[in-house]
């Protein structure tokens, strides 16, 4: 490596301790603001700078693709909607803790509800001694399934994706693993670790609803695209049921938490889950969430290609 690679290296090293030092400390420092007063202005900007930035017309564009029958006037309503959605997220992330936080109750908290259903899925799933594979999508506030099942003393290990930004993302990752359970990161090594996780009886979660190169062909919406076909691998090796988790934004920085039964899975004339018609039954799932809250859900990525 050249001198010049070396500084370079240096002060990249360098920018990125300084960012998640700025980072971790703009997090701490908004968290002691009034988390419905940050999640209202956070909504407001994203509304009104959101229309400015090239995802608005990818939203738009995904938007007319999957409702053709919905005026320009319902699609651009929608598109605000999930700018605000996606300040509000930023504003609660800040206060991890909190959202959990408040009064217990029989059904969660004060903040995030499950239903009796729901709890009662929980419940056999903490208590069966099993493992079992969660998913879940880019709904509403989708940090809050794993946050719940580490309140719920739930032995959960999560896959998630580390942000491009290194100092950032230490930041992130650090106030992550103060309220969530196992955090994997995605990589090479992952499918190993959560194999691992679902042989010591762990319950794995992950989200399974935005665009991967490599994977199988789904239809959503009634388009083409891929999906990463993992979940549905692990519950062929290991043949253990699958659920779905959603959350239901209901009002300022409140939610509903829905835990689906088992999904059906199809499976092979050998016995064996099918994986390609596995990820068909959950990407269904996930489009009945999204045509019933449209607004929640993130449009602003790619994900027909």
């Amino acid at each position: 490596m050249s001198i010049a690679q070396k500084l370079g290296l240096r002060l990249k090293r360098a920018v990125d301790a300084t960012t998640g030092a700025l980072s971790a400390l703009l997090l701490d420092v908004i968290g002691w603001i009034d988390p419905i007063r940050l999640a209202n202005f956070t909504a407001a900007f994203m509304r009104t700078v959101g229309p400015w930035f090239p995802e608005h017309r990818i939203g738009r564009a995904n938007l007319q693709a999957a409702f053709p029958e919905k005026p320009a006037a319902e699609i651009e309503a929608i598109l605000s909607g999930v700018w605000d959605n996606l300040g509000r997220l930023a504003a609660e992330f800040a206060h991890l803790e909190r959202l959990w936080g408040g009064e217990r109750h029989a059904y969660g908290t004060e903040r995030v509800a499950f239903g009796q259903k729901a709890l009662e899925i929980f419940e056999q799933l903490r208590s069966d001694g099993k493992p079992a594979l969660i998913f879940a999508a880019h709904l509403a506030n989708w940090e809050i399934p794993a946050l719940a099942a580490a309140a719920l003393g739930f032995d959960s290990t999560v896959l998630f994706r580390l942000p491009n930004l290194g100092g950032v993302a230490e930041a992130i990752v650090g106030r992550r693993v103060a309220h969530m359970g196992q955090l994997i990161r995605t990589g090479p090594d992952a499918p190993f670790r959560l194999a691992r996780a679902l042989e010591a009886g762990s319950h794995v979660g992950m989200l399974v609803d935005q665009h991967y190169t490599k994977g199988v062909d789904v239809m959503f919406f009634d388009r083409r695209c891929k999906a990463n076909p993992l979940l549905a691998r692990l519950a062929r090796h290991y043949d253990c049921p699958i659920h779905g988790v959603r959350i239901i934004r209901v009002g300022n920085c409140q939610f509903r938490g829905e835990v689906t039964d088992p999904i059906d899975v199809p499976r092979d004339p050998d016995g064996r889950v099918n994986v390609q018609g596995t990820m068909q039954a959950i990407t269904t799932v996930v489009e009945q969430w999204v045509r019933e809250y449209p607004e929640q859900w993130l449009w602003l990525h790619r994900r027909w290609r």
